[in-house]
């Protein structure tokens, strides 16, 4: 009897674990089908949207979504953000309702264009300084730099490199990248998820922030008072100035894919122009649908700072509304090199 019951108890045990696993698993009666070449669509194109009806239900009707929107199943994809989206079908039938999913991945129907430069002037650097934020205000610059016991929020007469203000970051905090707004600075840091508002004047420290569901804190720029954020990845994520919080993103992508490690960002006549980590060269990207609409390859600069074995890549993009033009510099290089840029 002992037995039979221990038995019994298993069985149940093993219906019980059974049911369960099958919960909220039930197989879909539909499925999306597209006309995107192995998941990929270039927004010059139609998407082309049909379903699968695997038990040849009647359908009353059907309504679609691309991230949210309410598209048609022939819908042009020129105003839709660029990167994997989400399309969602609800399919009414036989008095009931199921919905489905599936993904599709926006291209740029167009080529980056290529850009050179001209160097107009060349300042002195810190070349102490890690940089990873860089930015004007009121023809000063500000800059921002990086590593663990060495990160710091500065204020700089850029034509003399002469520090006019400085603090220190607590030692267990990697300085990023930095904006100012209303007169504010808001300065991020590496892993630890908060970033930091400081008074632009007195560097005096206003509040902290966390971050939302970017996992890192890489470069910020601002336009219009909305904060754009990288973190590494190929999304730049858009913050409200006042909650600071991460309200939606873009993510970056050419004609062939996305482009990952955006880092350090400057706003510039309308776009956001980015280093790429590791990369001798900059990014500029459409900040509606995160196209790479351009390049600029500073490689060269490099050769023309002192060569040491500290010596980083190129970080660190500023755009002078005073003097309209671009400065630019790298981790521990001793020039802040002035350019124009030229299209080939």
């Amino acid at each position: 009897m002992n037995i039979f019951k221990y038995l019994t108890i298993i069985f149940l045990g093993i219906v019980l674990v059974s049911c369960g696993s099958n919960s909220g698993q039930k197989k879909k009666d539909f499925a999306i089908k597209t006309n995107a070449n192995k998941g990929n669509i270039s927004n010059s194109e139609t998407l082309q949207l049909s379903l699968e009806n695997k038990k040849n239900y009647t359908i009353d009707s059907v309504s679609y979504r691309l991230s949210g929107n309410k598209i048609n199943k022939n819908s042009i994809l020129k105003n839709f953000k660029l990167g994997k989206q989400t399309i969602e079908a609800t399919v009414y039938f036989n008095g009931e309702k199921q919905t489905t999913t599936s993904t599709v991945t926006i291209l740029n129907s167009e080529l980056p264009k290529v850009y050179t430069y001209n160097i107009i002037n060349e300042y002195p650097h810190d070349i102490t300084s890690y940089t990873q934020g860089l930015e004007f205000h009121n023809d000063t610059l500000y800059e921002s730099t990086g590593q663990l016991k060495e990160s710091k929020l500065r204020k700089l007469d850029y034509k003399t490199g002469k520090v006019l203000k400085n603090i220190n970051l607590a030692d267990e905090y990697f300085g990023e990248g930095l904006t100012i707004l209303n007169d504010k600075v808001y300065q991020l840091t590496w892993q630890k998820g908060t970033g930091f508002v400081y008074d632009v004047n007195t560097f005096e420290k206003i509040n902290s922030f966390r971050y939302g569901n970017s996992k890192e804190g890489w470069g910020l720029c601002n336009y219009n008072n909305t904060i754009y954020k990288s973190d590494g990845t190929e999304k730049i994520w858009l913050l409200n100035s006042e909650s600071l919080v991460e309200e939606e993103f873009i993510q970056v992508y050419t004609n062939k894919g996305k482009i990952v490690g955006i880092n350090e960002m400057e706003w510039i006549d309308g776009k956001i122009y980015a280093n790429r980590y590791q990369k001798d060269g900059v990014a500029i990207i459409n900040p509606k649908n995160g196209a790479v609409v351009g390049v600029v390859d500073f490689k060269p600069l490099k050769k023309l700072v002192t060569q040491h074995e500290g010596l980083d890549v190129l970080n660190g993009i500023a755009y002078n509304p005073n003097t309209k033009t671009i400065f630019v510099t790298g981790k521990r290089w001793d020039k802040l090199f002035e350019v124009e840029i030229l299209e080939k």
